[in-house]
């Protein structure tokens, strides 16, 4: 009887265990029940930094920022690098000097209060005020006197270059001619941020208060701040009020934060995430010649580097700092270890950056130099050179090509260099400190233009992180803001940039390109040299209409 009763129990257990491998076999991948509900959901990088667009740095933000908020001009659907109309329905100018915008009578807050004029000059003092200290805010130093404010070498606002003309014309004067201003103006650091609320929450200039938390945080782009789950996701949903909401084809998006590429590759295979951020490198040929239903590369206007810290010695001395640049092997760090159509940077500002400048390309691959200027600086073969850390944010990669480097100046100029690795925020207020003697970066081109590659070099820069200036770079910049001629103004770019690659306060190492992993059901993603994304142009083959 006792063996019956168990042949009975185990037949339940194995009929229960196949009933239960079936229902996890049928069960729908979470992508699969997104799609269904017309939720995208992306791999994101790093956790957001901040919310706060004046205080806001990284690509991770930007991605999200794009969901949120809208400037003056917005990215196309057709082209997200082009320019198109976004809170403005339009704008004239006759001399690239005075612009003049023409606001959406219905554009609103995601809350439903109307935007204004006075929105964007609200927006515009606030990223320049110098209290606020917003690293960004060189971006609207073309206007006129913005930079003198930011400084605090002037301290009336009303004599910086924007004006309220009504509740719905905004004016804009420069320093001197830009015909780039449209696209500028799709960069975060222009969009308006909502005075209503700041307000609410504290002074104009007061950092970190609660008015990016979910239920204060409102923006007038086609999504609205839903859910934020520090370290799992940040949801955003349809924006109802949003002065183009019939457009937005997705119901929401699911920003995930996932550091490793290795892991978010796995969450894309399991079914996870639509698309990934980026491809683990030892998977890149995989997905190339395997998956090419996958994989994608897309051109991008960037530039990876090395910071290097000039406050510090040796680093102090340029000729260390040409040593390591000339010690880099570029090729074969492309070819070997990143193989993904990457291409050297033999300058700072990567090919395409703007119409009718070319890039100086001085860099190249030198050991006998290299051991000679650093035998010249005082470390004959290296001897009694001090040993540093590579400092990187938490991904693979990073790592990756940092242990090639660290390789590199071991071999051709034997120098010791260890690899530190950093969760992103650490990673960014280290180097916002100068807490560092050589940092891992990259830089995405803020529009089209090589002044956006070249400006964050400046004395003081919120982007610079490097200690090193230099007047006469200084005072070309400047220059380059005032010429209206645009061959002699790009012969003032190139002069700046020579300057910056005699000097070398970064190791340039390639010029980038985006690959990553997408399922076939995302349509309308395009590719932007820029990163822009135009989220009201995307949705998910398959997924029922969006609702109104």
């Amino acid at each position: 009887m006792r063996w019956l009763l168990r042949i009975i129990v185990l037949a339940g257990l194995g009929l229960g265990l196949m009933a239960f491998h079936q229902t996890r076999t049928h069960r729908p991948t979470r992508v699969a029940e997104a799609t269904e509900k017309g939720i995208l959901i992306l791999g994101n990088g790093s956790e957001p930094e901040t919310m706060d667009l004046h205080l806001a740095t990284g690509t991770p933000e930007h991605h999200i920022f794009d969901s949120l908020f809208e400037g003056l001009v917005a990215a196309s659907v057709e082209n997200p690098d082009g320019n198109t109309p976004g809170a403005a329905s339009r704008w004239e100018t006759a001399d690239f000097i005075t612009w003049t915008f023409y606001l959406r009578p219905e554009g609103k807050w995601s809350d439903g209060v109307p935007v204004t004029a006075e929105d964007f000059l609200f927006s515009f003092q606030r990223i320049l005020s110098p209290e606020l200290a917003a690293p960004y805010a060189p971006m609207l130093y073309p206007m006129r006197n913005a930079e003198k404010f930011n400084k605090g070498e002037l301290k009336d606002f009303t004599q910086v270059g924007v004006k309220v003309i009504d509740d719905h014309t905004l004016q804009i004067v420069l320093e001197g001619p830009a015909p780039y201003l449209p696209s500028m103006l799709k960069h975060y650091s222009w969009h308006p941020v909502p005075r209503h609320v700041i307000e609410r929450f504290g002074k104009m200039t007061d950092r970190d208060t609660k008015w990016t938390r979910v239920g204060n945080l409102v923006g007038n782009g086609p999504f609205q701040l839903k859910e934020w789950r520090y370290t799992h996701s940040l949801t955003v949903e349809r924006n109802p009020h949003y002065w183009d909401a019939k457009t937005v084809k997705l119901n929401g998006i699911e920003f995930i934060p996932i550091v490793s590429d290795a892991t978010e590759e796995r969450a894309f295979r399991d079914g996870q995430i639509h698309q990934t951020q980026t491809i683990p490198l030892p998977k890149l040929d995989y997905y190339r010649q395997q998956k090419p239903e996958l994989f994608h590369e897309d051109p991008l206007l960037g530039t990876y580097f090395y910071r290097l810290n000039v406050t510090k010695p040796p680093f102090n001395d340029k000729r260390v700092r040409r040593a390591l640049t000339l010690a880099v092997d570029r090729e074969t760090l492309i070819r070997n270890v990143l193989r993904a159509g990457q291409k050297p940077a033999l300058g700072f500002t990567p090919p395409g950056a703007g119409e009718g400048y070319t890039t100086p390309m001085p860099l190249k691959f030198d050991p006998e130099e290299a051991r000679r200027l650093l035998a010249e600086a005082g470390f004959p073969n290296g001897k009694g050179f001090p040993k540093f850390d590579i400092l990187i944010n938490t991904m693979e990669s990073h790592r990756t090509i940092a242990e090639a480097i660290q390789e590199m100046w071991k071999k051709h100029l034997n120098i010791p260099a260890g690899v530190l690795n950093q969760d992103w925020g650490v990673y960014l207020e280290n180097q916002r400190k100068l807490d560092y003697q050589v940092c891992r970066a990259g830089w995405i081109g803020d529009y089209l233009d090589p002044y956006t590659f070249l400006s964050i070099w400046q004395t003081g820069d919120g982007n610079n992180n490097t200690g090193w200036g230099l007047p006469r770079y200084d005072a070309l910049m400047q220059a380059s803001l005032r010429e209206g001629d645009a061959t002699r103004r790009m012969a003032i770019l190139s002069e700046a940039e020579n300057l910056l690659l005699d000097e070398l306060p970064m190791v340039p190492i390639y010029w980038y390109v985006r690959n990553y992993l997408s399922r076939p059901e995302v349509r309308g993603m395009k590719p932007s040299l820029l990163e822009h994304r135009c989220y009201k142009a995307v949705w998910l083959e398959g997924a029922p209409a969006a609702r109104e």
